[in-house]
């Protein structure tokens, strides 16, 4: 009579025939955004401007405050003080994405418009070819309901601020494209996926772990699909 129970002898038949390598991709939509604090008197100024016109001069400012070519179609003239990207000291203008008052900065797809793909590759290579499918394009929340998946909501924190602009750049595409190795078939119980909810309430995937191990994130492929700006007061 065997010594081994019939799930340890499962385990040594996978342990002997080696590992395995599945490739998890994440993708949906989701994006890029500053959050920036402002003075007073530059969210007064910006808000009321707009209320008045939109955000389309704001928006202009933003992407054009580099190399200071701006093309506004509203604002006839933009006091120094009112440029919130401008270093007055170093005579510079920060990029959006690296502003001077940042308070927060968040990339990564949307949590509940994410879905997930799961395939058994060959090997941990980038390149490594498909063995199988195991999930294809499934509704990442519903994907993590239905398979038990440990979810992690965390709520980033942020310095306070009285005056906040959030600056965002729209993506579609992947955000998430990474390789395991396990002994064994995938199980979804070993997966833990963290999100960050952000300022303005998004829910941001964040890490994700197979079996207590951080899966690396090899990068994505994503499509701009426009720029917004939301500003609010705390006060």
């Amino acid at each position: 009579m065997s010594k081994y129970t019939t799930e340890e002898n499962k385990e040594l038949v996978d342990t002997i025939k080696g590992p395995r390598f599945y490739r998890i991709s994440i993708g949906g939509y989701g994006g890029e955004a500053e959050y920036i604090k402002l003075t007073k008197a530059q969210y007064e100024f910006w808000n009321n401007h707009i209320e008045e016109y939109g955000d389309m001069d704001v928006v202009n400012y933003c992407v054009s405050a580099e190399d200071r070519d701006f093309d506004f179609e509203d604002l006839e003239e933009l006091p120094e003080e009112m440029e919130f990207l401008y270093n007055k000291e170093d005579d510079y203008s920060s990029p959006w994405y690296e502003a001077p008052t940042s308070i927060s900065h968040q990339w990564g797809c949307d949590f509940n418009n994410a879905h997930i793909s799961i395939d058994e590759v060959d090997s941990d290579d980038y390149n490594a070819s498909n063995v199988k499918e195991i999930v294809y394009n499934e509704d990442l929340s519903e994907y993590c309901e239905t398979n038990d998946v440990d979810i992690k909501m965390d709520v980033e924190q942020v310095e306070d601020a009285d005056y906040v602009l959030q600056f965002w750049s729209a993506e579609k595409g992947g955000f998430f494209d990474g390789v395991i190795e396990t002994v064994g078939p995938f199980d979804p119980k070993k997966l833990k996926i963290t999100t960050y909810e952000y300022p303005n309430g998004d829910d941001t995937l964040g890490t994700i772990e197979y079996d207590g191990v951080e899966v690396d994130n090899g990068g994505g492929d994503t499509n701009g699909k426009g720029y917004s700006v939301h500003i609010w007061s705390n006060v």
